[in-house]
């Protein structure tokens, strides 16, 4: 019987994750020794060892269904942007978008357990192998999922530097285009007003009336000028109350209502905004290998 205990035993081991523990410790009847080198064999093990590199490069990528009516975006990162352009790597990326919107996993977990395309092993046992192939940590992210009753729409922009996915209850393609390009382009927070935390726009207001005030502004002109001001910041984080982008004489909301159009919901993926990067002092290195 193969315990929980010897799985952990060879998951500290090797570093590899707890089903393929699991898997090689059945196939190999409990033999740690054995189980251990069938890991390495496989890559595994390998991989493992890599699993703690920053992974910070890498692509964002969508699928959207021939009807228009499912659609996601994802973001896998990788060591190095020379391997967001590798081959093997970009449709690995594709794929696990595909699988994202047909299987619908509610979370990371349930999707790297979930059946790969056109093969009997899951999503985390080809990104194990995917690692050991191409030599670098390797991560899926994050991803969105739409379902919609009018259509959706995605844009990639940059080689998969940024992904936007779209939800529209009406509308055509020619505007969801315009609006995807809106939202990659101005990088919108919220989609209306009233979607904006009513804390964030507390200290917003409180933040502006402290610049009146030091402005030399009395304390109830400074509390008109927040007023004023305000739309601004509605006007920068809000995607309805932005400049539309093509013509500066509209907003988002304008161009909407004259097309006849209505967003729910949008997504807007940026590779590897907000992983902290590990800057490499080469000089520290060298004088840490010699002492």
């Amino acid at each position: 019987m193969i315990t929980a205990d010897l799985v952990k035993q060879l998951r500290e081991k090797t570093g590899a994750g707890m089903m393929e523990c699991k898997k090689v410790l059945t196939e190999t009847d409990g033999d740690m020794e054995k189980a251990a080198e069938l890991l390495r064999e496989r890559g595994i093990a390998k991989a493992a060892k890599k699993s703690g590199r920053v992974a910070a490069e890498g692509l964002v990528s969508s699928y959207v269904s021939e009807d228009k009516k499912v659609g996601a975006i994802v973001e896998v990162n990788s060591e190095t942007d020379f391997v967001s352009k590798n081959e093997e790597f970009k449709t690995f990326v594709l794929d696990v978008a595909e699988i994202v919107a047909k299987q619908n996993p509610k979370d990371m977990e349930s999707l790297l357990q979930l059946k790969y395309k056109n093969s009997d092993k899951t999503v985390n046992e080809v990104l194990t192998e995917k690692i050991a192939t191409i030599g670098e940590n390797l991560t899926i992210r994050r991803f969105k999922r739409f379902e919609s009753t009018g259509l959706i729409e995605s844009y990639i922009h940059g080689d998969g530097k940024i992904a936007v996915l779209v939800n529209f209850t009406k509308g055509d393609s020619v505007v969801a285009k315009d609006v995807c390009m809106q939202i990659a382009a101005a990088r919108p927070e919220y989609l209306s007003k009233e979607d904006v935390p009513e804390e964030k726009v507390k200290k917003e207001m409180e933040i502006l009336k402290a610049q009146a005030i030091n402005e030399g502004k009395p304390a109830e002109i400074a509390e008109k000028m927040v007023q004023g001001r305000i739309g601004k910041f509605y006007g920068e984080i809000c995607l309805l109350n932005q400049e539309f982008v093509k013509d500066s004489s509209m907003k988002v909301q304008d161009l909407l209502k004259s097309k006849d159009a209505e967003i729910v919901e949008f997504a807007r993926f940026e590779k590897g905004e907000g992983i902290e990067k590990k800057e490499e002092n080469f000089a520290e290195e060298v004088m840490k290998q010699l002492k």
